[in-house]
């Protein structure tokens, strides 16, 4: 039996400093999952919080917290389908999975997933991201994936880095194995690699660009048109590129990162 002095004691008790700052600490952490729609994990959120207010908190303690507050974040896959081509050339895996560079416009990586809308409707996505800082430095949405929707994203990329002439490694689509895009890739001198057959880890991190994009964005949203489609995926990319700090790139977004090499 609790003596009534010794509840009274505990009922009247002032708040410890502990308790205080965990309540500050769960009121902010509520406020960036709120902010970016409940996909960030414990570990962004607490590289988001430790930047915002300028501390150092374990992410231990953030994921104790996120615990508490019945927070976790959103989370859902699908395998990539593979369609089979007959390849005009093909390249060796001069990448090696070596998903690191020492600076900008070294290594390429480049990819087109594919999106639903409406009713069943198709749209594609083909897209490059820059190993060196895993920014997406050039993208192009299209209604079919052809050889344009591909040719068009590089000369977006080249058009962003004169003089640029980077390896780029990619699957083997169809448009990666066309002679077409072998000649742009010689006319600027780039190096081109391709993954093994079925190797889709050749790719990782565009693998893994494509798995954010659909499980941040894409899954959590329905999209009766083309344009709601569009909007969404510049929307992500644009907040993946300037604000979604990354534990690699030392708790930075992709464009800051980039930007320390210029």
């Amino acid at each position: 039996m609790i003596a009534r002095s010794s509840y009274y004691k505990w009922t009247t008790r002032r708040e410890s400093i502990l308790e205080a700052e965990n309540k500050m600490l769960i009121t902010e952490i509520i406020k960036i999952y709120e902010e970016v729609d409940g996909i960030y994990g414990y570990r962004r959120i607490t590289m988001n919080l430790n930047r915002r207010l300028d501390q150092n908190f374990n992410h231990k303690r953030i994921y104790r917290l996120m615990k508490l507050s019945g927070l976790k974040s959103v989370i859902r896959r699908k395998k990539k389908r593979y369609i089979k081509s007959n390849p005009q050339q093909v390249a060796e895996n001069l990448l090696k999975r070596k998903f690191t560079a020492e600076k900008p416009n070294q290594k390429w990586l480049t990819d087109v997933t594919e999106f639903k809308y409406g009713n069943s409707k198709k749209a594609y996505l083909s897209a490059i991201l820059d190993i060196h800082d895993k920014s997406i430095i050039a993208y192009v949405r299209g209604h079919s994936n052809n050889n344009e929707l591909v040719f068009k994203t590089l000369d977006i990329a080249l058009a962003a880095s004169p003089g640029a002439s980077p390896m780029i490694h990619s699957d083997r689509g169809f448009q990666y194995t066309s002679y077409g895009f072998k000649r742009k890739l010689d006319s600027v001198e780039m190096t081109q690699s391709m993954s093994r057959v079925g190797k889709c880890i050749d790719n990782g991190p565009m693998e893994g660009f494509w798995g954010i994009l659909k499980c941040e964005k894409y899954y959590l949203h329905k999209y009766d048109t083309y344009e709601e489609l569009a909007n969404s995926i510049d929307e992500y990319i644009r907040f993946y590129n300037t604000k979604r700090l990354q534990k690699r790139l030392n708790g930075l977004s992709p464009l800051e990162f980039r930007a320390l090499a210029a």
